[in-house]
Order: structure tokens, then sequence, then C-alpha cells
């Protein structure tokens, strides 16, 4: 299999996992929530791969064609942070020739390289999409709102958003949390881990900051009480053994959708992460 259909098959499965893994506040298999379900996310996966993995395609035109598709499948946002976090990766894949060996450091690197040549074009494409998308309160800023036309490249105004929102901060930071504490939490995947990976690496981003989509809903005295609860449900769960099956966790998982509290953010993040670490274990097998 070439490196480009196990990065598409990488990707696929960790889009599939995020529904597939029970994970608080977020539509699941079991779970569905926020006017959602899991038949609808795994739509946009297959459809946004087309355009997330268009061949020599520049960062944008990835992210419009992949929102544009999801649109046409499904007919709402399921998937703009996975898309927006998966653009400049799968980009970045892009720069290895045929035969070298894809590890985390050289594809940080890779990704770093592509975040560093994005221009305003790409932000006016990401723009569009995003407007498409509509999702509640993103883009809506005083420096360059996406229903403006954009005066800086894609990386700078994620930077001007990276204070808010836990995707821009990637573009800021060079995708150092996905690369960093999110591949920490995955570890090492097998077949028998993958679903415990998915829910490792949601909390502990979910524990770490306070969700962007949950500032934006519900605003940051929500979002960092349920970061606090997220620590603590880790902390048991992690002392338990880490099971995938947790009545805690459930319970938890049905009083966040109660209150309508979807940590989306942290669950984007978290797709990002098992798709690196799903393309690495195939890369390594």
């Amino acid at each position: 299999m070439s490196a480009s259909e196990l990065a598409r098959t990488a990707f696929l499965r960790a889009c599939r996992l995020d529904v597939e893994t029970k994970k608080p506040g977020n539509v699941s298999v079991a779970s569905a929530g926020h006017n959602m379900t899991s038949a609808q996310f795994i739509a946009s996966a297959g459809t946004a791969a087309a355009g997330l993995f268009a061949p020599r395609a520049r960062v944008g035109a990835r992210i419009l064609d992949a929102v544009r598709r999801t649109f046409d499948a499904v007919g709402c946002n399921t998937n703009l942070g996975i898309v927006l976090l998966a653009a400049p990766l799968c980009a970045a894949l892009e720069r290895f020739d045929a035969g070298d060996p894809v590890d985390a450091s050289r594809w940080h690197a890779a990704t770093q390289h592509v975040l560093a040549q994005l221009d305003v074009d790409d932000a006016r494409l990401a723009y569009r999409a995003i407007a498409l998308a509509n999702p509640g309160g993103l883009g809506d800023a005083p420096e360059q709102p996406v229903h403006a036309p954009p005066t800086v490249t894609l990386r700078e105004a994620m930077t001007l958003a990276a204070d808010r929102d836990s995707i821009a901060r990637q573009y800021e930071n060079g995708f150092a949390d996905v690369f960093g504490a999110g591949l920490d939490a995955a570890g090492a995947l097998n077949a028998a881990t993958e679903h415990r990976a998915m829910l490792d690496v949601f909390l502990t981003f979910l524990a770490g900051w306070p969700d962007s989509h949950i500032v934006r809903k519900q605003g940051a005295a929500v979002a960092q009480s349920v970061t606090r609860d997220a620590a603590m449900h880790r902390a048991n769960w992690r002392a338990a053994g880490c099971p995938v099956e947790s009545s805690a966790l459930d319970e938890w998982d049905a009083g966040l959708k109660a209150r309508g509290i979807n940590p989306g953010t942290s669950a984007d993040l978290a797709v990002a992460t098992l798709f690196v670490a799903l393309m690495m274990s195939s890369a390594n097998a």
C-alpha cells in the first residue's frame, strides 16, 4: 500500500474511532446528540477525504473542497475542525518522496514548512469554507473576520485567533499540541488499544485547557468547569485501568448532552492526533 493510501486509511479510521468511542459530550454510535448522528460523521469523513487528499492541492483548496463535499453529503457542519487540522497534515505528506520513511518528527517538520508557506489565497479559500460551515461564533473577530476578504495569510489569520481557539493555535504553534501531548497520550497503537487511545487523547486535551467550542457556545466559566471535571474523570479512568466501558463516563456523557455541552474542539484534536498515530503505526508495521 502506498503512503497516500496508508494516510487515507489512517484518516478514515481516526474519523470512525471518533464515533465508535464513547467520548463524553460527543456524538457516538452508542449515543447520538446535538441533533446529529454517528452516521452523518462517518459519511462526512468518506466524502471529505476526497478533498483533503487531492494531489498537489493547496491547503485552502483542500479545506474548501472537503467542507463543500461534506455539506453536499450531510447538509450540516460535522467536521470543519477536523478538516482544518487535517489539511496541512495531508499537504505535508506530499513532501515525502516515494519510499521515504515517515516518522512523527519528520511529519511534524514537514507540517511546519507547509504552514510557513500558506498565503492569502489559502486564507480566502478557508474563509469561504468557514462561512459555509457557519460554526457558531467562529470567525466573529474584530480582526480578519471570515465574512470579509482576508488581507493576511491563513497562518497569520489563525495566529490572530490562537488565544481563543485551539485549532487556530495549531496553525500558530506548528501543531505542537497534536505532535506533543496528543501523541504522548496515544502511545503505541494496535487493534486492541485504538479506542482507549482515542478516549485518552480526548480526555487529555479536554483536561488540558478549556474547549474552544464550549467557550463559544456556553462561555468561559462553563468551559473551565468541564475542564476541571475532565481532569478528575481522566485520573479516575486511568486509575481504573483505562476501561473501554465506564459507567462514570457514561453518566457524565448524559449530563453534558442534557445541558447541550459538546467538547467538539477536543474531539477534533483527538481525531487529528489519531490520524497521525495510526499513520505512524501503519508505516512502521
